[in-house]
């Protein structure tokens, strides 16, 4: 037999920032409803959320059997191929938060336009952008992939529908960010502003279970860069000395190629992740909305720090961010501060 240790307690963060004491069986239906603090709207948002996230991961275990696995012949609107999964997940992502009521607006990389909810009865103060399925050229092997979302309240009176600039506005405007990575386990990290809770889901009972307050180790954590160093020839020679120094210094390189898997290994361990302009993509590659925004909140209430390096004439924050239409990209530069 084995003897089984009780949970130590541990805390999270709500809204306001206020700390409350917790067991790690703490559900993440329980973390929303307390979290978010008597905002029925809200609460049924991220349950949405949470439940697009178990019905992804449940496509994505079943791929093989169910050949799922493959391209499904066509462009997504920023000129990726897609794959079936990407479908797939792109469906359960629009049906979900659809199906909330609380939402006006959705902006997903596979829709070349942002869906307004016309219909008053049905929408809500929430405008939600996302990726459904970051990383899915890497799920025919296997490879952990995730979905990444970016919440703003709209701006505009809520007796009309609403207009793209409710979401075309700079990242410190959001009001909650997550993603969920399909790997090993299954995990949903989110913030709303101050701290992050990181989350695994417990296949036996269908719930996701509090796990950790994630930080940034202190001092950067291990010495790890992270990048695609088959672009080093189109990068600006800043970002291709930076590099070169970290080799210098003895950095380990790991490059997943999923910017969900990265970006939380980052996070757990530190060291830096690099998605720089190049002379083929002179914004960058990853979008804003649904990767730079919600990665950037996310990484910044890690303790992190989350710039796009030397971008339109200045080094800044990605949260600063303008973005001029709904798919959008900016250089990526982040990590331990």
């Amino acid at each position: 037999t084995v003897a089984m240790a009780k949970p130590a307690p541990v805390g999270f963060q709500d809204g306001s920032g206020m700390l409350h004491n917790r067991t790690s069986t703490m559900t993440l239906t329980q973390y929303i409803v307390e979290s978010t603090m008597g905002d029925q709207e809200l609460a049924l948002l991220m349950n949405a959320i949470q439940h697009a996230c178990k019905v992804c991961a449940n496509a994505i275990k079943k791929a093989g059997p169910c050949d799922l696995y493959g391209l499904a012949g066509v462009e997504n609107s920023t000129g990726d191929d897609v794959k079936k999964l990407d479908i797939i997940a792109n469906t359960v992502w629009v049906d979900c938060l659809k199906a909330s009521g609380v939402c006006c607006l959705l902006v997903s990389e596979e829709e070349e336009n942002c869906i307004i909810i016309e219909d008053a009865d049905k929408r809500g103060p929430f405008c939600v952008a996302f990726d459904p399925l970051d990383g899915s050229s890497n799920i025919d092997c296997n490879v952990s992939v995730g979905s990444i979302f970016s919440v703003y309240r709209r701006k505009s009176p809520n007796n009309v529908p609403a207009d793209v600039s409710d979401i075309l506005r700079p990242g410190s405007e959001c009001i909650a960010a997550g993603y969920s990575m399909f790997g090993a386990a299954t995990e949903l990290v989110v913030t709303y502003g101050k701290g992050v809770n990181r989350f695994a889901l417990d296949p036996a009972i269908g719930e996701f279970l509090f796990v950790e307050e994630m930080v940034v180790p202190k001092g950067g954590g291990k010495t790890i860069y992270s990048c695609n160093e088959g672009n080093i020839n189109s990068w600006d020679q800043a970002i291709k000395d930076y590099v070169l120094s970290c080799k210098n210094r003895g950095y380990s390189a790991r490059y997943v190629g999923s910017m969900v898997s990265d970006v939380h290994r980052t996070l757990l361990y530190g060291g830096v992740f690099i998605y720089p302009a190049d002379k083929k993509n002179k914004k960058g590659k990853l979008r804003v909305l649904y990767e730079g925004f919600p990665m950037a909140m996310i990484t910044e209430q890690a303790s992190g720090l989350a710039s796009t390096g030397l971008y339109l004439g200045k080094i800044g924050s990605i949260l600063d961010v303008n973005p001029e239409h709904i798919h959008d990209r900016c250089p990526i530069i982040m990590g331990g501060e």
